[in-house]
């Protein structure tokens, strides 16, 4: 009996409506489909407003520098600092060509991981945001890979072997779909968990889920965005001739 009503505990707990914080806010018609402007759409342009008010508020502290640097300037020093350390660190000579792109990949998909701390839906939840950022980072790989290998590029497909042609044309098509996936998933199922947690035990969250926000939000997010930068940074290095 006991064991039954638990599982009718669960049963009527499924039934309730769960909220994953995916709306569809504004409907128009493009061309004759139906087109929605969701939640997603909303915490992307957020986020895209918050790192444009932050760069121009850098840029602004760091044309009036001061020698002795105050709190912001120390934040905005720190950031560009340990952005170059990881940058140089990977990708060696290649750093300075890459920098900028690696820093704000890392930059968007940070405050996207942590967006859920301020009662947004993560636009990194949402695989149409995860998917562009795998194929910009697959078209860059590409694009150095034919540019110092030339024709190189194509017949190291056939290589060691010429029957491995479809095994490593196929490990080159899913590096975006490795790298989005990866991102996507890790960060949809914080987003459901936590989602999860305030539906169903909306009684007992008072206070505690604070502890899993940390988690999920923070230590999950930051390591997710320091993954697909690490990777990025490797898959295009190992297409470039190596150190001198």
């Amino acid at each position: 009996m006991g064991s039954v009503g638990l599982s009718g505990g669960f049963l009527l707990a499924a039934q309730r409506d769960v909220d994953f914080m995916i709306h569809g806010l504004i409907k128009y018609n493009l061309f004759g489909q139906e087109l929605w402007i969701t939640t997603t759409h909303v915490s992307v342009l957020i986020v895209m407003l918050v790192l444009l008010i932050f760069a121009l508020a850098a840029n602004r502290a760091i044309k009036h520098a001061e020698e002795v640097p105050g709190g912001f300037q120390n934040v905005v020093e720190l950031i560009v600092e340990m952005l170059d350390k990881m940058v140089s660190g990977s990708m060696g000579k290649y750093a300075g060509k890459f920098v900028n792109y690696i820093s704000t990949l890392f930059l968007f998909i940070f405050i996207s991981n942590i967006s859920g701390l301020f009662g947004l839906r993560p636009p990194t939840a949402d695989y149409g945001v995860t998917l562009p950022l795998g194929l910009m980072t697959f078209a860059i790989i590409q694009y150095n890979n034919i540019k110092y290998n030339k024709f190189g590029a194509f017949t190291g497909l056939f290589q060691p072997l010429p029957f491995l042609f479809p095994i490593n044309l196929i490990g080159e098509i899913a590096v975006p779909f490795s790298l989005s996936l990866r991102l996507f998933g890790n960060i949809l199922s914080g987003t459901v968990m936590m989602s999860l947690i305030y539906q169903l035990l909306s009684k007992f969250a008072v206070g505690w889920p604070g502890i899993l926000h940390i988690y999920f939000d923070v230590f999950s997010g930051a390591i997710q965005t320091y993954v697909f930068c690490m990777l990025t940074m490797v898959f295009t290095v190992d297409k470039m001739p190596g150190e001198d």
